[in-house]
């Protein structure tokens, strides 16, 4: 591909770079970032993530307390040795 052809294809290939290279900025400079009420929504529903987190936590302590203290009443009731609980 010598002369007239090639300097269309080179030239095609430089606009057509240019225009997406300024498309791609102008689409990032317009692109919408998290708005401050949406923020403070989002903050709110991981606060309350958090405490839901805690306190299936401490419920599950509690379920597992209960657990220990059972086996260790059953083990007394049929005098067999305490199983040892491995944590």
């Amino acid at each position: 591909m010598n002369g007239a052809p090639a300097a269309v294809l080179i030239l095609l290939t430089i606009f057509g770079s240019i225009f997406g290279i300024t498309w791609m900025v102008m689409h990032y400079r317009t692109r919408s970032a998290v708005q401050p009420k949406e923020l403070a929504a989002i903050e709110a529903q991981l606060r309350q993530i958090s405490q839901a987190v805690d306190a299936i936590a401490v419920e599950t302590e509690r379920i597992s307390e209960g657990q220990r203290f059972t086996t260790k009443l059953l083990n007394e009731r049929a005098g067999a040795p305490a199983a040892e609980v491995r944590r």
